[in-house]
């Protein structure tokens, strides 16, 4: 036991743009900075296919024996080494997993929902709202604003869009007064308008 929790209280750090693999006999959980899982096709083009965020288990597919797949720093991390018989732990162990688990696959079928179907607007709207709420949640939003750690090729790389499309999106979003995207801060001045422009009905969850 005291092996075990040793390994809990281990804190890693990795330097911005640098790829993560599965530690051995062990997961992380990202205390500070931001991490993301991609995917390539032949020719270079890079699809991001998740996003890991504070206060997130990276990746907790690892642990159910799936495809031990890099991650790569956006910036620098720190996280929380947790053994990987966390699913096999106490009460509040196999809770903290299984909503790990279960967030990852909704945010992944939302995303579906978005890249299929909602416009480059609807798309860059839905991504700052999602970031918002999710930084929100592990107590690193300030009330409207909260830290924005992404460039436009990381938003393009998001939303499947180009980068001149995504700098055209965030310009015309600006000029209505729907964000404000100041170096590394995000604001989002009116949550329900936001919403709107991102095709979200009232009760739909971005998280």
């Amino acid at each position: 036991m005291s092996a075990q929790l040793d390994l809990i209280r281990a804190v890693a750090s990795f330097k911005p743009h640098q790829l993560i693999r599965k530690p051995q006999g062990a997961i992380f959980r990202i205390e500070e900075g931001w991490a993301c899982q991609y995917a390539l096709l032949p020719d270079g083009r890079r699809q991001i296919v998740s996003l890991y965020l504070p206060g997130d288990i990276c990746d907790p597919r690892w642990m159910i024996g799936s495809d031990p797949s890099e991650v790569l720093t956006l910036t620098g991390i720190k996280a929380s080494l947790l053994s990987n018989r966390l699913a096999e732990g106490d009460d509040a162990e196999k809770r903290e997993f299984w909503r790990a688990l279960s967030l990852l696959e909704k945010r992944q079928q939302r995303w579906l929902l978005t890249l299929g179907r909602r416009s480059a607007s609807e798309r860059v709207a839905y991504l700052f709202l999602e970031i918002h709420e999710r930084m929100r949640r592990a107590g690193f939003a300030y009330g409207q604003q909260c830290a924005f750690n992404l460039t436009q090729t990381e938003i393009a790389d998001l939303t499947g869009l180009t980068s001149v499309h995504v700098n055209r999106t965030i310009q015309g979003m600006r000029a209505r007064g729907q964000i404000a995207l100041e170096g590394r801060w995000l604001r989002i001045p009116d949550t329900d308008l936001l919403r709107q422009v991102a095709a979200l009905r009232r009760d739909d969850l971005v998280e």
